[in-house]
């Protein structure tokens, strides 16, 4: 007998065809072969709940071709839907929930119940954790049983993507709230993930921040990030008690009409640091042994023409810095997994910038294409920071100078492209134009009192037009995005990209430190392109409109009116 919750799919069902059939079409019935020293296993059933009673019956008949896993291995349900797996001592046993199906969904936060937790003892009283673990689970049932709904699933479809919410106090979830549910008006989405940093270490925020999450009223996927750690725990092996109370496992897969996403734990937790200022945890970024085992196992069972999405919180590499922190160690073993595939691309979070990378063979990419990582745009921005608006919300710019926001990632078979929601920017703008006329940078005393505006934009003395510099700072801009920029009826320019804060942002922080957490600063953008301004402007007022292709080739575009004096 199932445990699970109603599902609470509203979406009309409909019989799946070809592509909707993907994780349950063209595998053959195959159970795992591993087992685990004492030979102990795990069986159940998959099931489809066509009654929606969440209980296995003639009504409600076994689905074949399911994949099940307990975190290493993976079964595949036989004709009648039954599946067997080996059971170590402490695991999490969960369906990968096929293509034209859904598992059930929390009431209130939409969160998917596609596991069972086998932890018999609970998390270790030990530990002493200062947010609730696991409680004891005691033995598994007999058969532990899943079911799944059928539901619609187009081979195009949107999906929300958001990182590093990263509430840290009862006020910031006040901010999610205002930012995330209003930018969302109006988007055509089948669901909704998060990939980590749900919280900023205060891990009893999260029954409220996933009910407001609920009010979206999509299924809403998570991974954890390094402050969705227990750090009580000494090790990766237990720092994920809270987080798997609440979400399930801290990796896992599923698949949607002809795509894949592998939900990754990338989080490598070494234990609490007395010496780090105001305490905390060591981390780097790292795929324990056991979940790069899973990721090949899943992949053996997904066809090569699938497009593969992969959810990381840790960036495989950012252009910050190479500190194991910010970047995945295990890069080389990651990498090894996707030999031969050419439809890949992953999204990260953490460092709270926008960037696009391409790994080719060069880099170690096993690939037949080269592969795409974003990091996507923190919701959070600049972990909250910054003046508040009329609604009392902070600014939250990011320390590359993008706003604060989140992104749509649209799939049509497989083709992908992303698109940049900002939360706040007017009318949804995608750049931003300033004038950098200074040799030396911010200087809080000596700029204390004159206006940002009059910096970064107009007017413009003739004499120091040849010394000023036009700043596009392209929010969601890479390598392959080009930018030109056109002065009134002049030629266009082509601009330049280099890496440099962006000043507005650094204006930002410089005037705003009371409202700034102490460790954000201005830091090197990957998206900012720069032009001089021709020192031949006569007098006058002039249209300046910056033209932008972006990394899918979409086109973006920018204007100011600069206004140059005698």
């Amino acid at each position: 007998m199932s445990e699970w919750l109603s599902n609470g799919v509203t979406r009309r069902e409909v019989l799946i065809g070809a592509a909707g059939g993907l994780a349950l079409a063209a595998i053959e019935p195959h159970r795992a072969a591993a087992q685990d020293a004492s030979g102990t296993q795990v069986s159940g059933l998959v099931f489809e709940d066509r009654d929606g009673s969440g209980v296995a019956s003639a009504a409600n008949p076994g689905l074949a071709g399911v994949l099940v896993s307990n975190g290493r291995d993976i079964a595949v349900t036989g004709a009648d839907g039954r599946y067997t797996l080996p059971l170590p001592d402490e695991a999490t046993i969960f369906v990968v929930k096929p293509a034209g199906f859904m598992p059930p969904l929390e009431p209130e936060t939409n969160l998917p119940r596609f596991y069972r937790h086998h932890q018999p003892k609970g998390s270790p009283p030990a530990l002493n954790l200062t947010f609730e673990g696991l409680a004891p689970t005691g033995p598994l049932p007999a058969s532990v049983d899943f079911a799944l709904r059928r539901q619609d699933e187009p081979k195009a479809f949107d999906v929300v993507l958001v990182t590093d919410p990263q509430p840290e106090t009862g006020a910031e979830v006040d901010f999610i709230r205002e930012d995330l549910i209003q930018a969302l008006a109006g988007v055509d989405a089948r669901f909704g993930l998060t990939a980590g940093d749900i919280m900023f270490d205060d891990l009893s925020l999260y029954p409220r921040s996933n009910a407001i999450f609920g009010t979206i009223g999509l299924p809403w996927w998570n991974i954890g990030g390094n402050h969705d750690l227990n750090l009580e725990a000494p090790d990766r092996r237990y720092s994920r008690e809270t987080f798997k109370r609440v979400f399930g496992p801290n990796y896992y897969a599923f698949f949607y009409a002809q795509t894949l996403f592998l939900m990754l734990d990338d989080v490598n937790y070494l234990g609490f640091d007395p010496h780090k200022p105001g305490g905390g945890g060591k981390y780097e970024g790292r795929l324990d042994e056991g979940q790069l085992e899973f990721v090949r196992n899943v992949l053996a069972h997904t066809p090569d023409d699938t497009l593969v999405v992969v959810v990381m919180h840790i960036p495989i590499r950012t252009f910050l810095d190479d500190e194991p922190y910010q970047n995945l160690q295990d890069r080389e073993a990651f990498f090894s997994l996707f030999e031969g595939r050419r439809f890949t691309v992953s999204f990260a979070g953490h460092t709270h910038t926008t960037e696009h990378h391409y790994f080719d063979a060069a880099d170690g990419w096993k690939g037949g294409t080269p592969h795409h990582q974003h990091i996507l745009t923190a919701l959070s921005g600049s972990w909250w920071s910054g003046p508040y608006d009329h609604r009392g919300v902070a600014s939250a710019d990011s320390r590359d100078g993008s706003p604060n926001g989140f992104h749509i990632l649209s799939v049509d078979g497989l083709d992908y492209q992303t698109r940049f929601v900002p939360a706040k920017e007017p009318n949804g703008r995608q750049m931003r134009l300033s004038i950098d006329s200074r040799f030396h940078g911010i200087s809080k005393d000596a700029d204390r009192d004159f206006r940002q505006l009059q910096l970064l934009s107009s007017p413009a003395p003739r004499d120091a037009l040849g010394a000023s510099t036009l700043i596009a700072n392209v929010f969601d801009g890479g390598d392959k995005t080009r930018v030109k920029m056109v002065i009134g009826d002049r030629a266009p320019v082509e601009m330049t990209r280099r890496a440099r804060p962006d000043p507005f942002v650094q204006e930002v922080f410089a005037r705003n430190e009371a409202s700034k957490k102490p460790w954000v600063s201005a830091d090197n953008s990957s998206h900012i392109w720069t032009a001089r301004l021709p020192a031949d402007l006569a007098p006058g007022t002039y249209r300046v409109v910056v033209e932008a292709a972006g990394e899918y080739g979409q086109p973006l575009s920018g204007r100011l009116a600069l206004e140059v004096t005698g």
